[in-house]
């Protein structure tokens, strides 16, 4: 099967690298031409690495390989003006909006009740507000165009769980979860579906970096790759440390496509069984 989203305009943030450009590549891979957001530089309070220009700009290498059109902006989706313009240069240039993935987000970890209140708000700032933001820059342009649509929020199995040391990202995960029940009611009579996708641990820079690393392996100051991935597999059902990118992307074409035309409100895990231990 080809062309699922063929004639379509998807808006993906965190689009540089990651489960971002996977969502970008795959969705273009259908058909879908793309709009693609994100701050290319370091997030302060973040241990995930910054991304840069220059990943954004093989993201849109990438895409164009494929035949299919972008835009790009370099935009922090804390910044409501930014983010509504760009959005809106990218439908006024592709002619249309049809899918949101609203994946950018960062990482950090410190005990919930001495954690520095900038750390918090940052996360939620920009891992729950920004999702907000992304989803108010982007549904006028979906109810304009009147033919419904997709939106895809990238949560986390901290979305469905409680998880120890990262009180403020779980937090926020499950902020999206309700901020996607809201959408989803307040949406389905202009035929626009919301859900929600929730990873487990994923083969990209927000959890393979040394301060993650040393998150899962407590009390080891320098843990080997081996040690890593070793926590990691013990917190999945199937044999498999890490998720790709790809298997999120994936999951998100389903959703963005119309083989999914009646799911919408779904919480859905790819998480290796982790939800299931």
């Amino acid at each position: 099967m080809s062309g699922r989203l063929e004639g379509k305009v998807a808006l993906v943030t965190g689009a540089a690298r990651g489960m971002g450009r996977a969502q970008a590549v795959r969705f273009a891979e259908e058909g879908a031409d793309i709009i693609a957001v994100d701050v290319c530089s370091p997030v302060e309070h973040a241990t995930t690495p910054g991304a840069s220009p220059e990943d954004l700009a093989e993201t849109v290498r990438l895409v164009r390989s494929l035949g299919r059109e972008i835009c790009a902006f370099e935009v922090d989706v804390r910044e409501q003006p930014s983010l509504d313009d760009a959005v809106s240069q990218g439908v006024a240039s592709l002619g249309r909006l049809d899918v949101v993935c609203a994946t950018a987000g960062i990482s950090s970890s410190g005990w919930t009740a001495k954690m520095d209140a900038d750390r918090w708000q940052t996360m939620l700032d920009v891992n729950l507000t920004g999702v907000w933001r992304t989803c108010k820059a982007a549904i006028p342009h979906l109810l304009d165009g009147g033919r419904g649509g997709s939106i895809v929020l990238i949560s986390s199995i901290a979305g469905l769980r409680g998880l120890v040391s990262v009180g403020h990202y779980t937090a926020a995960k499950h902020g999206v979860v309700g901020l996607m029940k809201s959408l989803a009611n307040e949406l389905a009579p202009h035929s626009i579906r919301v859900n929600t996708i929730h990873p487990a641990n994923t083969r990209t820079r927000m959890v393979d970096n040394p301060a993650t690393m040393r998150t899962f392996c407590p009390g080891v100051e320098n843990p080997t790759r081996e040690q890593f991935e070793t926590a990691l597999q013990s917190m999945h059902l199937l044999p498999v440390a890490l998720i790709e990118p790809e298997d999120i992307a994936n999951a998100s074409l389903f959703l963005a496509s119309d083989e999914s035309r009646y799911i919408t409100g779904v919480t859905l895990p790819v998480d290796a069984g982790h939800c299931v231990k």
